[in-house]
Formats: structure tokens, sequence, C-alpha cells
């Protein structure tokens, strides 16, 4: 099946035009996210502490960054993972062995 095309929207964040290409599929969602990043850019302005679009647009993607970070589930197949979970099924079974006798 081909893919199809990519559309090019027109969307303002902080009150600058900008123009950008996504899959039609993604449309809806590019445009919550630039609604999002409009909303999280005009809080750390209107809260006075940061000066300067670029300094707002850093100071948004750390913010976004760290809650996506923060809020990102794990992956159980990565090795690391893995093992803490291995070990975690080990402790379970071992407190669980004396409940063996009960039954």
């Amino acid at each position: 099946m081909a893919a199809l095309p990519n559309v090019s929207l027109d969307v303002a964040i902080m009150g600058r035009e900008f123009r950008v290409a996504c899959p039609e599929e993604e449309r809806e969602s590019l445009l919550h996210a630039v609604n999002y990043l409009d909303r999280k850019m005009r809080e750390i302005r209107d809260h006075g502490k940061v000066i300067g679009l670029e300094r707002i647009a850093i100071m948004a993607a750390l913010n976004i960054t760290h809650d996506y970070l923060a809020a990102k589930p794990i992956d159980p197949e990565e090795p690391q993972h893995r093992a803490r979970i291995g070990r975690m099924a080990d402790l379970l079974d071992q407190a669980l062995a004396p409940q063996d006798n009960l039954f």
C-alpha cells in the first residue's frame, strides 16, 4: 500500500508563523502538538522569569522532555529491565514458596 502524501500546514507558535509538512494521517496530532507547545511557551513567558523567544523555546523543550521521560513506560525487552524483572520474579517465588504448604 502506498504511503499517503505529506501535507503542508501553516502553524503559529508564540505569534510566529511556521510552515511544516507531515503525513495527512498525522495532521491532527501535529496540530495538537503545536497547541501544546504554544501553551507551554506562553506559560513560561507569562511567568516572566525567562526572556527571549529562543530561551523560552529551550525551557519549554526541557520541561516537555522532562515530563515525557518521567511518564515514559519502560521497555521490558531492554536487558537491564529484563534482568530487574527476573530478580523481582525470583523474589516473588521465594516469598510465595512457604504458601505452597498451606494448600
